[in-house]
């Protein structure tokens, strides 16, 4: 297939005000770092130093955590659930107003394309808050009890991959509940964390109620320890997420963990199957594939496997590989040196276990950290590219001759975070949706999110839930 060659679109990088250093957001205000060395975030797609942001030690922790508490016991806490609604709506209404400038600044620090952040990620995020501002006064419905309260302080660690959305999914639950917050971004994507801090003020939200600590992963266990937090949420590896549960046994802090996934997308012979290669695509290279719960093991049914794989490759051919802020970019740079060689090493490692590769022709930049969409044929559920997570735009392909086949296949994972289904039964789909071990099930559709609808997952993809009244009641006390 001839590939439609566009002129280059480029959003504009002048609607952003980067500032050279950035400090911690500490009850209300931005102050300097104690006792942390300060680090630069970079730019993923032309490896440019964005900024230098300050790293929260133990004490600016400290500070940080002591501040949220005088804020839920003082203000937040005792307020009524119309007024916090009051305060969300307007975080909300200011997050479509500065859309544009969130979603280059997102795009800028992550390495996304920017036709994702500003049509996925910064609606979704506005979407949440408004739908949380609407629970605010109305969480005796929200299945925890006549009389529900807040927990007190909420220690929150997101990743990278999602930085604003993530910070949305963590902070405007909480805040609707009646919690204060403490915040950590990933150290490679802080910046949206910090301009949202800035929201925060434009917004008039109470000193205390938000704070955002910069830094890597001493910055986290320190926020995740501190013995005055009660809520601990975390979104990101499944390593990390097991050390964060031994850290809080024994406490009484409630805990959420969002983890790591190895999601089947399985394709049956009666698949629309337009509609299914736009599912695939979507499912494993939207983001990089930076996606907790893409769609990175593809289950195609024996009959129609070499018309899927046909058409899927004819697609991978068409798709743009370049620079994040151009709007005709399909897939954008891979977030970081340590993830891209991560990509590099279970890729070689699919190779050198008999899996055969094969990319588009494709052209990278030279500068920043590239890596091409990949499919691997000829996988078996032994390869490690089959059972472990590659968190990037590498997908491998197995096939199945009976739905129960395909259940054993896509259930045949450590992980339970979600999973897909293409065909046009929908007996078929309600059958499969009960037998696969997954917290969420798409059905002829993928990586389709509302912040409505609970996400999360078995096994070592985490417990709890985020987004719906189950997010809600995550953060309440029965």
């Amino acid at each position: 297939m001839s590939r439609f060659e566009y002129a280059p679109a480029p959003e504009s990088r002048a609607i952003v005000d980067i500032k050279s250093s950035y400090g911690l957001f500490i009850n209300g205000a931005f102050t300097e770092a104690t006792d942390g060395k300060p680090f630069k975030t970079i730019s993923p797609a032309s490896e440019e130093v964005l900024a230098e942001v300050s790293e929260a030690g133990p004490a600016d922790v400290d500070r940080a955590v002591r501040a949220a508490r005088k804020a839920f016991d003082k203000v937040w806490g005792p307020m009524a659930g119309r007024d916090r609604a009051k305060y969300l709506f307007r975080i909300a209404r200011l997050i479509q107003e500065r859309a544009r400038e969130l979603a280059v600044l997102e795009s800028l620090d992550n390495g996304k394309p920017i036709r994702e952040s500003r049509d996925v990620d910064i609606p979704l995020v506005a979407a949440h808050f408004f739908y949380y501002a609407g629970w605010a006064d109305k969480l005796e419905y929200a299945g925890a009890g006549e009389n529900p309260q807040p927990l007190g302080v909420a220690g929150q660690v997101i990743p990278w991959n999602f930085p604003l959305l993530m910070l949305a999914w963590k902070i405007a639950p909480a805040l609707a509940a009646g919690n204060t917050v403490v915040l950590k971004p990933a150290e490679t994507t802080p910046l949206t964390a910090l301009m949202f801090a800035e929201i925060c003020q434009q917004a008039d939200l109470p000193p205390g109620v938000v704070n955002i600590v910069t830094g890597a992963g001493r910055t986290g266990q320190a926020l995740v320890e501190h013995p005055d937090v009660d809520k601990v949420a975390f979104t990101g590896s499944t390593a990390v997420g097991r050390a964060i549960a031994k850290s809080v046994a024994g406490t009484n802090k409630k805990v959420t963990l969002e983890l790591g996934g190895k999601a089947a997308n399985i394709v049956f012979e009666d698949a629309p199957i337009d509609q299914t290669i736009e599912g695939i695509v979507n499912g494993i290279f939207f983001n990089q594939g930076h996606v907790c719960c893409a769609g990175s093991r593809l289950l195609v049914q024996e009959s129609v496997y070499d018309e899927v794989l046909a058409r899927l490759k004819r697609r991978m051919g068409s798709l743009r590989v370049g620079d994040p802020l151009d709007k005709n970019t399909d897939i954008g740079a891979i977030n970081s040196p340590a993830q891209l060689a991560k990509i590099r090493e279970l890729s070689q490692v699919g190779e050198d276990e008999g899996a055969e590769r094969w990319s588009p022709e494709c052209e990278l930049p030279p500068q920043g950290y590239w890596f091409p969409p990949t499919v691997f044929t000829g996988v078996s559920q032994a390869h490690r590219i089959a059972r472990e997570e590659i968190f990037g735009p590498v997908l491998s392909v197995l096939t199945f001759r009976t739905p129960a086949e395909a259940v054993e296949k896509a259930n045949n994972t450590p992980f339970g975070l979600s999973a897909g289904v293409w065909t046009d039964k929908g007996s078929r789909i309600l059958w499969m949706a009960n037998q696969l071990r997954a917290g969420v099930v798409w059905a002829n559709t993928f990586n389709r999110f509302d912040p409505t609808s609970p996400f999360g997952g078995y096994k070592e993809s985490g417990y709890g839930r985020e987004g719906g009244r189950h997010g809600l009641e995550a953060y309440l006390a029965h």
